[in-house]
């Protein structure tokens, strides 16, 4: 129920000023528009995993690090901008919805949020990076599918 609240706090973000019952009825709409997106979506959500994304690919993401400035700043995933989890709906504006979206967080779960309020507001080429930041490094980086796709070990 928490993460309802916070998607619904989220979704309706801005709405602040409205009157208390156009408030309600822009939760009303928020929760139809969770509800439709619940029976829509597919098993995995938009998740991803490092090992999909063969090297030559990653150019073609904007690829969103969710985390703080602080842990952006000790280190990110090249090419990646910063936009805090919680912003993500503010400037959503910034966010294209013409090209894949890859965001990211340290292992996932910030980022699943952000993912799941930008899929609700309509950017279906949203995809989440499957255990973030350390599963990422852990797999090798942008040579995580290289690596995957690599001679079997016995």
């Amino acid at each position: 129920m928490r993460y309802l609240s916070i998607a619904l706090a989220a979704a309706t973000a801005g709405s602040l000023l409205l009157a208390p019952a156009a408030l309600a009825d822009n939760k009303a709409i928020a929760t139809d528009e969770m509800e439709a997106y619940l029976e829509f979506v597919d098993y995995g959500g938009g998740v991803i995993f490092a090992e999909q994304i063969p090297k030559d690919e990653w150019p073609k993401f904007m690829v969103i690090d969710a985390r703080d400035p602080a842990q952006f700043a000790k280190g990110h995933i090249p090419g990646a901008i910063n936009m805090d989890w919680r912003q993500v709906l503010a400037k959503r504006s910034t966010i294209p919805k013409n090209k894949p979206v890859l965001i990211y967080c340290n292992t996932g779960s910030l980022s699943a949020q952000a993912g799941f309020a930008l899929r609700v507001a309509g950017w279906d080429n949203v995809k989440i990076l499957q255990g973030g930041m350390q599963e990422w490094k852990a797999k090798g980086g942008f040579d995580a599918a290289a690596k995957a796709a690599g001679p079997a070990k016995h």
